[in-house]
């Protein structure tokens, strides 16, 4: 596992290729809700959400033959832009495996900014064809079991916890377990009275799976949220949420949408389904709990006006 000085590194290695995205308390959610909540907008990050840390951070680390062979990820639509748009801005050739399923306008920003872009049938066919390539000879940067990827990602949560006001209760979206694995070993050593939840939407739960199997393994993908569709979590991921966070929620996807809605509405941000799964999670918590001063990491905001309002039609249907 990785500990606060593998996240503090990792702050200084990607500083100044990214943006300190603002921390800040929402009026809008705080009315919603009924509690205080404080938002880490990191779909305002370059590339539209977080990713575009952990593939900085790993393609820094990279040994100059590393680079020169090439890179290649999977991904269900931000880490491919991430990764697309960091390797372009270093000059390192990328290739970026989506599923059918990804957002169109994520393989149009990959492409455009430089990657080649192959699509897959679906997610377990991208993992398997991103593995080819790695053995082919490209480097592989994975989106969440890698521990330099984990540490750059945990830099959301590090600038969370030095920005936030008071905190009882953290929310962060999981697909393969690389934000909240980060995000939790920084919250842990900064604000260790903090209780930190994850979210998974129904379909997309291989956290979940891993948790209640005691390791991780294969799951069914049906969720329609491809950014958290994930076909299994990692040793390393699992193993660190399962030692930092308190629970794992799992949400709709129709509340998930219904979320994205509630955040442009209430908070005035265009954000994706796997950020407005939060919502719902969130207020599963206040159900239960007094006392409650929220915060949210907003993960990303790629999200086509198109596809939010066909999903918000199809489950008003």
């Amino acid at each position: 596992m990785i500990g606060i000085e593998d996240v503090e590194a990792a702050a200084r290695a990607i500083e100044g290729h990214v943006v300190r995205t603002p921390t800040v308390a929402s009026p809008g959610l705080s009315e919603l809700l009924g509690v205080p909540v404080t938002a880490k907008l990191e779909l305002l990050q370059r590339t539209g959400s977080f990713k575009a840390r952990g593939a900085v951070a790993k393609l820094l680390s990279l040994t100059d033959a590393e680079r020169a062979a090439g890179v290649v990820a999977v991904s269900g639509g931000n880490h491919g832009i991430g990764l697309a748009v960091m390797a372009g801005a270093l000059g390192v050739d990328a290739t970026v495996v989506m599923p059918r399923s990804a957002p169109a306008r994520a393989v149009e920003v990959a492409e455009s900014a430089g990657a080649t872009v192959r699509v897959a049938e679906d997610m377990a066919a991208a993992f398997a064809l991103t593995e080819q390539l790695r053995v082919g000879g490209s480097t592989l940067v994975h989106p969440f079991d890698d521990p330099v990827v984990i540490a750059a990602q945990g830099t959301v949560g590090l600038e969370f916890a030095e920005d936030a006001g008071e905190l009882t209760d953290v929310l962060v979206s999981i697909g393969g377990g690389g934000l909240i694995s980060g995000v939790a070993t920084a919250l842990r050593a900064k604000r260790p009275g903090v209780r930190i939840w994850g979210v998974e939407t129904a379909g997309a739960e291989a956290m979940s799976a891993a948790l209640a199997n005691g390791g991780p393994l294969p799951v069914e993908l049906s969720s329609i949220v491809s950014t958290l569709s994930a076909p299994a979590v990692s040793e390393l991921t699992y193993e660190h949420v399962r030692e930092l966070v308190d629970d794992v929620l799992v949400v709709p996807d129709s509340d998930a949408v219904r979320g994205v809605l509630d955040l442009a509405q209430h908070a005035k941000l265009w954000a994706e389904p796997a950020a407005g799964c939060l919502l719902p999670a969130a207020r599963r918590i206040l159900a239960e709990r007094a006392g409650v001063r929220l915060g949210l990491v907003v993960c990303g905001g790629n999200a086509a006006p198109d596809d939010v309002m066909a999903w918000a039609d199809r489950f008003r249907g």
